[in-house]
């Protein structure tokens, strides 16, 4: 029978403690989530900035709608591309200080764009290089790995330790090993005599870990190798910069050292879809060759009409993000009040566990547990105590990595935050009980053969 291995697959993935399930969302307001007719404060939610639920971004929806329709009716070649889709792509590039910017239904389809553009399978133009080279840094999301892997019959994937500069140079030093020092222009830039495309990509704020990646100088290291540097800023878009135009307008990196900015509208701005901002060469190269713009439907008129909307208050209006800001710190110095950075316990007669606040200053806050099995039982007993944070398991984050994911918002409140604590502290100490528990049971089991078969001898 064909394709009967689907249910082995969900069967070994539910035998590992990694099976994904959806779970049904009523509504949500002001951070109290429903499920299943249940109410949690939800901790879960990428709304960093609480804008899905502000009256100018819903009133300018509603306006779209009347404007201009439930939908765009075509590809953005055909007559879907509208004043709305203009007007949001000339905000954007002009925020980020690019000449140009391009609209696509989702950061997934973005990142598969970019790689499947850049490194085509057949070739339209003399490229006149050898095979590309895509180096990306290890905890790139899935979105930018999985297109890298879809041309790897074209650009090599090679990936580089996680926010580590000497082991990205060292790759690119590899890769350029016919390289000569460009001396009579006094630089040090290095020439390639191969002339490979080279393509560096990391986050500006990490999805899973909440760090940032140093793009200041994964720039230069562009730079020096003739590379170019993408970045994919979807959690820093909204939240960083004095505009909140994200990381570029944060570190004030020029179009030069960061050719390709890709962010998404689905977080802090509050709505759906996302964007690729760079040159116009770019642009009108994605526009003609990239396949998930030219076939696709483009983004429903009134989404730009709202997703302006909300861009244009998060940069006028400020009190969102300090509230945030304010926030992330109040969270931090309160779980490190109450256990530490790190939380060992090995006690007499409890189970050994280790629980770690990971080093971030976003808004994204990973609570570090080490196994699959473990994060679910806290994210279980956080719901029984009303709060909703998701477990992250492999092989989502790396082996070893499971976790709680925290996200704050602007929405939240200190109570707020005090409650998950509370829960979480709560929900700890009835995990440490129940693991010692079926710890004592495993040694009864194991010794009760060894008394019997004394008995019988």
């Amino acid at each position: 029978m064909a394709f009967n291995w689907l249910n082995d697959s969900l069967n070994a993935r539910a035998k590992q403690g990694l099976l994904r399930q959806r779970h049904c969302q009523q509504y949500e307001k002001d951070s109290i989530i429903c499920i299943n007719g249940e109410h949690y404060l939800n901790f879960s939610s990428n709304d960093y900035l609480g804008m899905r639920q502000h009256e100018g971004v819903l009133q300018s929806w509603v306006e779209g709608l009347a404007q201009f329709g439930g939908g765009s009716g075509a590809s953005p070649l055909v007559t879907g591309h509208t004043q709305a889709h203009l007007a949001l792509e000339a905000y954007i590039a002009d925020g980020l200080n690019r000449e140009a910017a391009l609209l696509f239904n989702s950061g997934f389809a973005a990142n598969q764009a970019l790689c499947m553009a850049l490194f085509p399978h057949i070739s339209h133009v003399k490229r006149g290089v050898s095979s590309g080279l895509i180096i990306a840094d290890k905890l790139m999301h899935a979105s930018f790995l999985e297109g890298a892997q879809c041309v790897s019959e074209i650009a090599k994937l090679r990936r580089f330790k996680h926010n580590d500069l000497s082991h990205l140079e060292s790759l690119l030093s590899g890769a350029c090993h016919n390289q000569v020092s460009d001396a009579d222009r006094g630089s040090n830039a290095l020439i390639d005599t191969n002339q490979q495309d080279i393509l560096v990509a990391s986050e500006g704020v990490f999805s899973m870990d909440g760090d940032v990646a140093p793009c200041q100088g994964i720039a230069e290291l562009a730079a020096k190798y003739d590379a170019w540097f993408m970045l994919d800023d979807a959690h820093g878009m909204g939240v960083l910069g004095d505009n909140g135009f994200g990381t570029t307008e944060a570190l004030n990196l020029s179009q030069q050292q960061v050719p390709i900015v890709m962010g998404t509208f689905g977080k802090a701005v509050g709505t759906a879809g996302a964007f690729i901002a760079g040159s116009q060469t770019l642009i009108d190269y994605l526009v003609n060759f990239s396949k998930h713009y030219v076939y696709s439907t483009a983004m429903p008129p009134a989404q730009a009409v709202a997703t302006l909307y909300s861009l244009t208050h998060i940069a006028s209006d400020t009190a969102r993000r300090e509230t945030l800001q304010t926030n992330i710190t109040y969270f931090r110095e309160s779980f490190q009040k109450r256990f530490g950075q790190t939380l060992n316990s090995s006690e007499k007669d409890k189970a050994p566990i280790e629980i770690t606040l990971g080093q971030s200053q976003s808004a994204i806050q990973p609570i570090i547990v080490g196994s699959p099995e473990r994060a679910i039982a806290l994210s279980d007993g956080l719901k029984q105590r009303g709060i909703w944070a998701t477990a992250i398991r492999q092989p989502t984050v790396p082996k070893n990595q499971d976790r709680l994911r925290i996200t704050l918002t602007s929405n939240h409140t200190s109570q707020d935050i005090d409650v998950l604590l509370d829960a979480l502290e709560l929900s700890l100490n009835n995990f440490l009980l129940s693991e010692t528990s079926v710890e004592k049971e495993s040694d009864s089991a194991v010794s009760t053969p060894d008394s019997v078969s004394k008995k019988e001898m």
